[in-house]
Formats: C-alpha cells, structure tokens, sequence
C-alpha cells in the first residue's frame, strides 16, 4: 500500500487502528471505554475493555461482577473500572465487514488530502497524463496516482482523443468538490500556450523576454505579442528559435495551430498594424474615447486583415481590448481592371512559380496573393477553377502555405 499508492505507513498503521476499533465495538456491543493495541512490527492485535465492577451486572458490555473482577484484579471493590482482555478471534463476517467498509473511507480520505495537497501547488502547470475513458464529453486523464478531468468546454474542438493516448494539459483549477477534489485539467486555455512557451524558451523565465498580451481561438489560431527590456534581444527571434526550433515544437503539440508572433508596443497604432499582419494597411483612425480602431486596406488586403471566419480581426481585438473595424478603401482608379488583373496575376505567378494564365484564373477567382490561397482549403481552389486537376491543386496550395510561412519579422 505505501509503494503503490503513495500512503504513509503511519498514516497506515492509523487507519488499521480505527478501523479494528469500530470493528470491536460493532462485535463486543458500545462499552464506555474500548481500546484496540496493534503491534506495527508483529501485527499483533490487542483489544482491551475497560469494565465498571458492580454487584449484579445489567449491561454486559459495560459492567463486570465483583468475583470475576476479582479474578483479574484481587483487591477489585465495587466502582472501581478493571480491564479486560477481549479475545479477538471472536471477531465475527459483520465486524469484517465493519472493518472493510472503515478502512475504504479511511484510505480515500487520506487519497483526497493527497490529491489536494500535491496539486494546489500545481496550478498552472502542465502535466502529462493518459486518457482513460470517456463521460460523456468529459475526457478522464490518468496522471499516475491521481485522476483528473478535462470538461468539454475545455477540450480543443478540433482535437480528437483516443483511449490510451499520452497527452498534456494545462492544471486550470483543483476543486473541492463533495466527492472529494477534483483536479480541472485544459488544453484550449491561452495559459496553456503560454507555459509551453515558458517551458520552450528560457528568456522568458529569467524576464528577458515577457509574453506582454496573447489572444487565442484553440485549434486555429493564436496571437503573441512579445516585448524584451533590453534593446539588443530581439523577442521575435527568441521565441521562434533557431530555423523555427522552438516555435515548431510548440505547434506541433498544440496540432498545428497557427501561431502569429510579433513585437509589442505601447502605441496602439504600431500594435494593430503589427497584430493585424500580414495584411497590410492604408490607414488608421484612433478613437481613443471609444477605445476604437477604424483600419483602411485595400481590396487585395480585405481577405487578409479579416482572416479567415473573422479570426484576425477578431483576435486582434481580444489581444488589444480595443475594438477594430476593417473597412476597404475606395481607391481612385489609377490604374484600369485590366491592368490590375495582369499586375495582380505577375505577381502570383512569380511567387508560386505557376503560369501567368493559372495565376490570372486564381486572381479572377478572387486569390489575389499567396497568403490568400494558404488561408482556404484546396477544394476553395478547385471550386474557383473548375478545369485544375485537384493534384496541381494542393501542390500551388502546398506553395502558398510555405510562402506564407517564411521567416518574417511578425510572424511565424
């Protein structure tokens, strides 16, 4: 019990005591006074009642007559308490049973105290553990001793587990519950992408680097703004780490979410553009009354600065609590559609090194960069041109996500 559970032997030896002495008092009847003795070498047990001597015994349990008392203590006079040895091999199936059941809530109770002191020092960490099974849409995580739960609420919904799977999560809460604690576990918290950060680059642990604000929509997306006291450090760098290093361990965990770096700054016009990459913008109008954006881009940026169902704009205004606004700019038409077209379809074409008339179909289509395709599915693709074989398809789209990806200095 103390190699496989973790439980001391003292508090052992405790728990075989009380549960003897509930035993012996259900098989011996309530006397006054009932002391069991264990022995924690030879394990010997030693029950003592302690009787009141009196003249005609009424209650067995609790009273004993003056010539038996004087059988085990000579000079016994009436009122005086003799003990008396309770032969213990008298212990019938109930008080097992008793002993049983007491010693099953003895050792819960001690494996409760455990859970809540060993983890309400823990909260905040990651820990690693297996899924067990499923209630409902709660996952149950084995951690080893203990047993936690992550909620549906706090599950990724793009994440599946399985039966048997190691995984890590973050220790959101330890609550004491009726049942007893109950350890809160979380994979789609903004915390837990910040401890693998911490736990990935060592600038931020000795306050080289902070981690200043961050937003996150778990399974898709997540935004850090990064900021170091000292000028010659550069954050951006740090985290992503050498050839992506560290950056790509962080993703790869959390199944390749994206994760947009960038450096923080106190001015809200510098943040938002640098939040708001890779799109880029024509203009800003600050409210700071109404704590409000307005950004102006142009068509080709639209797409960009919103992202993908809304998340970069909406990210953005999580990470900055003001609230942003994407509007299009009207542009004065300098130069005429046609000359847009073949500007637009050049530039596509050089990028992902496909002809100029493929690059035209997909800018027709209304991919007007490669940031733009990498942000849609490869069917979106073979939707907007029907006649593309759906193998040329993923490798342009395969193109477009490594050039969106490319080393930048805002994001990763």
């Amino acid at each position: 019990m103390e190699k496989e559970r973790g439980i001391k032997r003292e508090l052992l030896y405790e728990a075989v005591h009380s549960a003897l002495l509930a035993a012996a008092k259900k098989s011996f009847g309530p006397a006054k006074e009932l002391i069991v003795e264990l022995d924690p070498k030879t394990g010997k047990i030693r029950a003592v009642a302690k009787l009141t001597v009196v003249e005609k015994v009424t209650i067995p349990y609790d009273e004993i007559s003056v010539q038996k008392a004087r059988l085990i203590k000579p000079d016994a006079v009436l009122g005086d308490s003799v003990e008396v040895d309770v032969n213990t091999k008298e212990l019938g199936r109930i008080a097992a049973q008793v002993f049983k059941q007491s010693m099953a809530q003895t050792l819960r109770g001690i494996e409760r105290t455990m859970v809540f002191d060993e983890f309400k020092d823990r909260m905040g960490a990651i820990v690693t553990g297996t899924v067990r099974r499923f209630e409902r849409s709660d996952v149950i995580i084995d951690l080893g001793k203990f047993e936690a739960v992550m909620p549906a609420r706090e599950r990724v919904p793009t994440e599946e587990y399985t039966m048997g799977e190691r995984i890590r999560a973050f220790v959101l809460a330890v609550e004491n519950t009726p049942r007893g604690p109950e350890i809160i576990l979380s994979r789609s918290h903004p915390n837990f992408v910040r401890k693998l950060f911490e736990l990935e680059v060592s600038e931020l642990n000795d306050k080289t680097i902070e981690i200043k604000a961050m937003a996150r929509e778990a399974g898709y997306r997540t935004k850090i703004a990064v900021w170091s006291a000292n000028d010659k450090v550069d954050p951006v760098g740090a985290c992503v780490g050498m050839r992506g290093a560290r950056v790509k361990n962080i993703v790869r965990e959390l199944n390749n979410e994206k994760v947009d770096l960038f450096k923080w700054s106190p001015n809200i016009r510098e943040l938002v553009v640098e939040a708001l990459k890779p799109a880029k913008l024509k203009n800003l109008e600050v409210d700071e009354a109404a704590k409000k954006v307005t950004v102006h881009v142009d068509e080709e940026n639209l797409s960009l600065a919103i992202g993908r169902r809304g998340q970069n704009a909406r990210l953005t205004q999580k990470l900055t609590g003001w609230e942003i606004d994407v509007k299009k700019e009207e542009e004065v038409a300098a130069l005429g559609f046609e000359q847009k077209l073949a500007k637009a379809s050049e530039a596509l074409a050089q990028t992902l090194q496909i002809e100029q008339s493929l690059a035209e179909q997909f800018v027709r289509g209304g991919f007007l960069s490669a940031e733009g395709i990498a942000e849609v599915e490869v069917g979106d693709l073979t939707g907007a041109v029907p006649e593309l074989d759906p193998e040329v398809a993923r490798q342009i789209h395969e193109k477009a996500r490594q050039s969106a990806a490319a080393p930048t200095p805002a994001a990763s």
